[in-house]
């Protein structure tokens, strides 16, 4: 059986979003399997988005954005879990469980966090960074994009 052509063109477009080389998708008995040629960007992203140290959202005190050191008040920076795809965000391996993280949760490098949906195939996002959850910055069955930052994490 031949899969849809319009699933197909789904695929491709997603790998010229993503400037992603190979893609292949299960679903049941069907297998995809899509492989781009020519040049492309070695900027090809596998697997999560390694963390990015960023500023703190805003500076007030009561959120977290700022610590005392010696008396001085200073901005605490937070590691930003970035999306490495673009789909759909669920905060929960399915809708009985509870979250994979919350605000307050300790994680590590190989901690999920989340999964992310992309024509019926889930991905688990892992933390890649030890800290604290500071804030999940989009609601669970939210689109996602590429890049988006998911959750702050406070570094340990």
């Amino acid at each position: 059986m031949l899969p849809d052509i319009d699933k197909i063109r789904e695929l491709v477009e997603m790998m010229i979003t993503n400037d992603l080389v190979e893609l292949s998708v299960r679903d049941g008995e069907q297998e995809i399997a899509l492989r781009r040629s020519g040049p492309v960007s070695n900027d090809v992203v596998v697997g999560a988005v390694p963390p990015v140290v960023a500023p703190a959202v805003d500076g007030g005190g009561a959120d977290g954005a700022e610590s005392t050191v010696g008396g001085e008040v200073v901005p605490v920076e937070f590691v930003e879990i970035h999306s490495p795809m673009v789909g759909t965000f669920y905060a929960r391996p399915d809708p009985e469980s509870p979250p994979f993280v919350h605000v307050g949760s300790q994680v590590g490098p190989s901690s999920v966090v989340c999964v992310l949906e992309a024509m019926k195939v889930f991905s688990e996002i892992k933390a890649e960074a030890s800290g604290t959850i500071e804030r999940v910055l989009v609601e669970d069955g939210e689109a996602v994009e590429y890049g988006q930052p998911l959750f702050l994490v406070r570094p340990a």
